[in-house]
């Protein structure tokens, strides 16, 4: 039988401590002298971390080598590590730090990023790729990840069996295996989720003691893993969330003038929300835009990237092609534009607008204006002045910003209009469309005049293509032209909406010209003074990139055969096809151990229901919780295990409100949290007889025998947890093993979806469809 878990203060330590409400400035409780518990024994705990952590390094790192061919998004995060290395910008929705990894891993290695990875299948031997040790960054944080969910339930002090189901349910979970064997991002994220709780369960442990060495160190280590989750992907917002609201709750707290000893002073309690500001804010952001600044250091020269940037910050790039071809455009030109966020063109051709639209609103029924993805003459506008110049003088007369111009579409021969008619899909909008040059030479006239803005422009400063980022608005009524993703219906042949924004400094408005088709390619206008690379300060450039994120990110609507919703993610509904070798029907097939997950998520269910029902019996003045599970178990259950609760919902539910392509992988954190809410609960479930064990104490000095920490409240006090006696012990384990067979059994019954080999026969893929996967060779 295992020892009872050690005190997360005693450790290894003193004998016993009395479980008290230690002040915020008071000194540690002193040990309890009138009677002492058996000195705590850590060598289970440490076998058993040991233990996991060989298994989680051998399940992650068994035949890593295969395939050896790219596989799924592999093809993203291979390639950024192979411009890093090659130093050529390029663009990505998520921040730095776990592409950064990558590249560091194969700078170790020796690889100078010659191989971009363009398609799923490519070789790697073929191509001499140091694939193996790329895809060892990710493995190894992915095992580490194992012993750091055992130490977070260690440190809030759980028992042995209960710290070993969690960290079992992660160790043999074919979904985290199969995203730590690839070089993809989300071992990364998921280890420094854990890691943020657990150095925060480790800063509330030292609640007693603020303001010492201790303390901060596991307040600042709790920023800085925080730090590198949201420097990984931006879902480490619910990281900080999560982490965020027992901070906000341990404040709340320190303000109670009734808890032991009373509140604090307001000169303390500033002190501690000054502290935890610096630590979990300040630092934090600090080290994130730390990986952006080494982020721009190491991309220097002119990319793939490129296109989604400013010409200004093209600039900054050598070899940039934007701004060396960039050529001043003249009256009488004929040009493209393009919107900068989406890349249409502006475009129109002879079909025009329906008599009503899908909501039965009338349009003005005019030639239809449109975004057009591809380059095509229905893109091609000739540039106007108000006022034409003499038919012998039409050459040579630049446009300049502010200058007001007329567009005329070239394979039409009409003229750009807007006016108060609603768009399409915006009816506080204006309709673009185009009228003849008879019109806009006469009564329509003044509905055809556009101003030039270039942005941050100077008076007088000269239009040019590429480098010439610039609003289009309408002179009488001041909207802008604007366009944006959604497809409009068959009827303009599902191209974008062109319309004009009323909110005219709205920084999606920019568009830019790309092309002048009409100029000669040996004009004398083509030929360019070679440009020098400038410099614009770090914080411009940050935010520039931040926009371009964050609206490409929302941007990624579209759909995905192998997309999910969240409600199917518990349940394990769906997976992903990430790689097929039909000659030897090998297949990798992202999916999680279904056993491990449905037994994960039933617990989350039974941990509300428990909470419910204890809430409904409260209101009939009955105590169950506290009568059958012993002192302090309320406290624990709501705050340790209801901290674990909180980090699954805050890491689930806002996937709901996100209209962006979802996939089976943003449920990883959650599921994470999922395990430490499993093995808290079995715990709980099979700790009846706190009375019991083998030295026959009684109730009241069990109870003192352990303590723990309750992180999601950070309150000043630890809650008492009775140790587990002999029968409870007893049927923990057997609870722990019986879950862990079934566990084990569905890890190895899936791990050919999980590895790719061995390929499977008809029956064999068969057998696996549990839920109607839709897995491939099925047939």
């Amino acid at each position: 039988m295992s020892s009872p878990p050690p005190s997360l203060r005693q450790r290894g330590g003193k004998k016993n401590a009395v479980a008290k409400e230690p002040q915020a400035n008071s000194p540690a409780p002193k040990p309890n002298t009138k009677k002492a518990a058996k000195p705590s024994a850590e060598w289970d705990y440490r076998a058993a971390l040991v233990i996991l952590t060989v298994l989680a390094f051998a399940t992650r790192f068994w035949n890593i080598s295969y395939p050896d061919e790219v596989v799924f998004d592999e093809v993203h995060f291979g390639k950024f590590a192979s411009h890093y290395l090659q130093r050529t910008y390029f663009f990505d929705v998520h921040p730095p730090f776990g592409k950064l990894l990558f590249a560091l891993g194969g700078w170790l290695v020796g690889y100078d990023g010659h191989f971009l990875f363009d398609n799923i299948g490519d070789s790697y031997i073929e191509n001499k790729v140091p694939y193996v040790a790329l895809r060892a960054m990710p493995a190894i944080q992915g095992a580490l990840t194992v012993p750091v969910v055992f130490l977070i339930m260690w440190e809030s002090g759980y028992s042995l069996p209960a710290s070993v189901l969690s960290a079992g349910l992660i160790l043999f979970d074919n979904a985290h295996i199969g995203e730590d064997r690839l070089i993809l991002l989300d071992a990364t994220l998921v280890l420094t989720m854990a890691l943020s709780i657990l150095c925060y369960v480790r800063f509330s442990k030292t609640r007693n003691e603020p303001f010492g060495r201790k303390w901060w160190k596991w307040l600042l280590l709790t920023g800085v893993s925080l730090s590198c989750v949201i420097s990984t992907k931006y879902v480490g917002l619910f990281t900080f969330f999560t982490v965020g609201s027992a901070v906000v709750i341990d404040l709340w707290d320190l303000l109670n003038v009734n808890r032991s000893g009373g509140a604090i002073t307001l000169v303390k309690f500033v002190k501690h929300f000054a502290a935890r500001t610096f630590g979990l804010i300040i630092v934090p952001f600090f080290f994130y835009l730390f990986w952006f600044q080494v982020h721009f250091a190491i991309l220097n020269r002119s990319g793939p990237g490129d296109d989604f940037m400013s010409p200004e910050f093209q600039q900054t790039l050598s070899d940039n092609a934007m701004t060396s071809k960039s050529v001043g455009i003249e009256y009488y030109d004929q040009i493209t534009l393009r919107h900068k966020d989406t890349k249409t063109y502006l475009h129109s051709h002879t079909e025009h607008y329906p008599l009503r639209y899908e909501d039965g609103r009338v349009s003005s029924q005019g030639q239809q204006v449109t975004g057009y993805p591809y380059n095509d003459t229905n893109n091609h506008w000739q540039i106007l002045p108000v006022v034409p110049y003499d038919v012998n003088d039409l050459l040579g007369h630049p446009v300049k910003n502010d200058d007001i111009v007329q567009l005329v579409h070239v394979q039409t021969d009409t003229v750009l209009l807007t006016h108060d008619v609603a768009s399409p899909y915006y009816p506080t909008n204006q309709e673009f469309t185009t009228v003849s040059r008879e019109l806009a030479n006469g009564d329509r006239h003044n509905d055809t005049l556009f101003q030039i803005k270039i942005e941050n422009g100077k008076t007088g400063q000269e239009f040019k293509t590429m480098s010439s980022l610039f609003k289009l608005v309408h002179v009488p009524t001041k909207v802008a032209m604007w366009t944006h993703s959604t497809p409009l219906p068959d009827w303009a042949f599902k191209q974008a909406e062109i319309n004009g924004n009323k909110n005219s400094q709205q920084p999606s408005n920019i568009w830019y010209a790309e092309d002048i088709p009409s100029l000669d390619p040996e004009s004398e206008r083509m030929k360019q003074e070679p440009r020098q690379v400038t410099q614009l300060p770090f914080i411009i450039k940050y935010l520039e990139l931040q926009r371009a994120m964050f609206y490409h990110n929302n941007a990624l609507t579209s759909s995905h055969p192998y997309a999910s919703e969240p409600f199917q993610w518990p349940f394990l509904l769906r997976g992903v096809s990430f790689w097929t070798k039909n000659d030897t029907r090998e297949q990798i097939y992202f999916l999680g151990n279904p056993i491990g997950w449905w037994i994960a998520s039933s617990l989350l269910a039974v941990f509300a229901g428990i909470i419910g029902a204890d809430q409904l019996s409260l209101r009939r003045g009955v105590d169950a919780l506290e009568e059958i599970w012993g002192p302090g178990t309320r406290s624990r259950l709501y705050n340790s295990t209801g901290f674990f609760f909180l980090a699954w919902a805050a890491h689930y539910f806002p996937f709901y409100l996100m209209g962006r392509q979802r996939f089976l992988h943003h449920y990883l954190p959650a599921h994470v949290a999922s395990a430490l809410v499993a093995g808290a609960l079995i715990e709980f479930v099979f700790n009846i007889d706190p009375a019991s064990d083998d030295e026959g104490e009684d109730a009241g000095a069990a109870a003192n025998s352990t303590t723990s920490t309750k992180p999601v409240t950070g309150r000043q006090v630890r809650s008492v947890k009775p140790r587990l006696g002999r029968q409870s012990m007893l049927a923990t384990w057997a609870a722990v093993v019986a879950i862990m067979s079934a566990t084990i059994y569905g890890f190895w019954f899936f791990a050919p979806l999980t590895y790719g080999s061995p390929g499977l026969d008809v029956a064999g893929v068969q057998a696996r469809q549990w839920l109607a996967y839709d897995l491939h060779f099925a047939k």
